[in-house]
């Protein structure tokens, strides 16, 4: 018998991420929806223009824009908050992998989600689309 006890279990990291992405999930859809209704009930009246192409205001472009956005109500910026948080659900889940495998001693597993993690966040950072 071994008598190293072991305080983390396999399941317990399993059932840690599939909440992480239940609950990331359930929460980006909450946040988009609230997003929706305040954009519905401050500009559902307003005809669209198909005639001119307007792009995205800057403040929607980085994440400060966004933070103030939301505090001052703005339904894109709710909206945008809420793709954002859909986005980093996937990241946490890669983020809680690495502590699970390296908790476990499984460096080889560690390596491999860190070189996934590398890869996201490069393809992420570099504005590259695909």
């Amino acid at each position: 018998m071994s008598s190293e006890k072991k305080i983390f279990k396999d399941t317990d990291i399993q059932l840690l991420i599939g909440n992480v992405l239940r609950y990331g999930v359930i929460l980006a859809i909450i946040v988009v929806f609230c997003g929706g209704l305040i954009y519905v009930y401050r500009h559902g009246q307003e005809t669209a223009s198909y005639h001119i192409f307007n792009g995205e205001p800057e403040f929607l472009k980085n994440i400060t824009g966004i933070l103030n956005g939301i505090l001052q109500f703005k339904g894109r910026a709710i909206i945008q908050f809420g793709i954002l948080l859909l986005i980093a659900t996937p990241i946490v889940r890669i983020l809680l992998s690495i502590i699970g495998f390296f908790r476990e001693k499984d460096y080889l597993y560690v390596a491999i989600t860190l070189l996934v993690l590398g890869i996201i966040s490069a393809s992420m950072l570099s504005g590259i689309g695909g």
